[in-house]
């Protein structure tokens, strides 16, 4: 209630007399409070559901009429996985606000799938395909993965001369990059899957990226995390001829949202934007 009060620029109370007044004219409950929790009803969650694609298309219209006087404004809530926010979303975001000065952002980072309509999220950088039948998908393509390592960690222990070897050598990834114990590389069209006991996993992309140019060990990693590792030579791609399976990246937004102008104008804007970062391909050949 007192985050309500504040994002409408009105006191608390104003907002409990608000939320009064709505019960009186529905004749329902709409919240469920007590001196440690406050959630929705049924009624309130079929309320807010049913009202807000209208309330979205007022506030389309609106940024409509003034998106005629020659700008773009308005708010965008954006969110997206840590790994590639750190690294390329937050700078993506800077470029549209510098076309785009009188738009506000809160981009929120961090490694989950948020609920886009009950979070309220106009806009998602979602890594592997939504299941979720109310999401738009945007497609932008496939993020390249590959096995890395570091000169002096390959100096110290040898090189890696086949996938079976990789068993002899300390192994960092990320949760994403293996499936019940397995990695799975592909050489063309051959795949292999390799049973690996990693000395290292984490969520992390940053500890990942850490450990591998600090000479801990042959990891996997997105080359959208390490490109510029590469070209300084910091690390070194491990059997070229392989990749780890890559994951899909998407650009979603609900379907029971009108797009406003700010949230359209952002789409085009990020899309071609996302398909030019080094490590993203099309097609998952």
């Amino acid at each position: 209630m007192t985050a309500a009060a504040a994002d409408l620029g009105v006191s608390q109370p104003a907002v409990s007399k608000l939320l009064r007044n709505l019960e009186s004219h529905t004749g329902a409950r709409l919240l469920e409070r007590s001196s440690r929790a406050m959630r929705p009803t049924a009624q309130g969650l079929a309320l807010y559901e049913a009202a807000g694609g209208a309330l979205a298309a007022i506030d389309a219209a609106i940024e409509g009429v003034r998106s005629d006087a020659g700008a773009i404004n308005g708010s965008l809530r954006l969110h997206g996985p840590t790994c590639v926010g750190e690294r390329h979303l937050h700078s993506i975001v800077m470029s549209f606000q510098d076309k785009h000065p009188t738009v506000t952002v809160e981009l929120t980072l961090e490694n989950r799938s948020v609920d886009l309509i009950h979070e309220n999220v106009d806009l998602a950088v979602r890594m592997g395909r939504p299941t979720d039948q109310n999401l738009i998908l945007r497609r932008i393509g496939f993020s390249k993965r590959i096995l890395v390592a570091s000169p002096d960690y390959l100096a110290r222990r040898g090189p890696v001369r086949s996938c079976r070897s990789l068993c002899d050598h300390d192994i960092i990834v990320t949760n994403a990059s293996l499936r019940g114990g397995n990695l799975s590389l592909r050489k063309k069209e051959k795949k292999t899957e390799i049973s690996v006991r990693p000395k290292l996993t984490t969520n992390n992309a940053q500890v990942l990226v850490d450990a591998l140019t600090t000479g801990r060990g042959v990891g996997t990693a997105q080359v959208l995390l390490v490109s510029d590792e590469l070209k300084q030579g910091r690390l070194i791609r491990v059997l070229p001829e392989y990749e780890v399976e890559p994951t899909e990246l998407f650009l979603v937004y609900p379907s029971s949202k009108f797009l406003r102008p700010a949230v359209r104008a952002f789409v085009d804007f990020a899309v071609p934007a996302l398909r030019r970062i080094d490590g993203i391909f099309s097609s998952n050949r």
